[in-house]
């Protein structure tokens, strides 16, 4: 089957699109479970982060989250002044800060474990789907790398 120009062009066609309408499903269906907790999806996906690798530089969590340091700082700012991470500067590199859990942070852990358990069920996919819906948007995601990272080579 071939693809026309035309087609290419209609809304229900692209799936970045389809990405775009998922994230924003998602977000439609977190917000209420983390209100309760006091954070928004994007902090939670922070504190996610560093449970998981425990402290992490600044520029390290950027690079996981794949957020950029103008739009993580204030996530930063808003999570520290709530009590739940706490930054450092490095002692060799003052440029160097990292961040970490604080024990409210971890209290939070605690009040957000359900949520993943809940998205996870009102996805309607079963583990192994959701398991390889996750592969193919990894390698989605690696293509789409290497593809900018061959623009910027040619852009140089």
């Amino acid at each position: 089957m071939t693809t026309t120009a035309d087609e290419l062009l209609r809304l229900d066609n692209l799936l970045c699109f389809a990405l775009h309408a998922a994230s924003r499903a998602f977000d439609s269906v977190y917000r209420p479970l983390l209100r309760d907790a006091g954070i928004t999806y994007p902090q939670y996906l922070v504190m996610l982060t560093l449970w998981e690798h425990g402290e992490l530089t600044v520029k390290e969590l950027g690079r996981l989250l794949r957020l950029d340091s103008g739009t993580l700082s204030p996530l930063l700012k808003r999570l520290e002044a709530a009590g739940y991470v706490a930054r450092r500067r490095g002692t060799e590199d003052e440029r160097s800060v990292t961040v970490t859990a604080t024990e409210a942070g971890e209290v939070l852990r605690e009040k957000v474990r359900a949520v993943a358990a809940r998205i996870a069920s009102t996805t309607g996919l079963e583990w192994a789907e959701a398991a390889e819906l996750r592969g193919r948007l990894n390698n989605l995601i690696v293509a789409l790398d290497a593809a900018v990272a061959g623009q910027d080579q040619g852009n140089h």
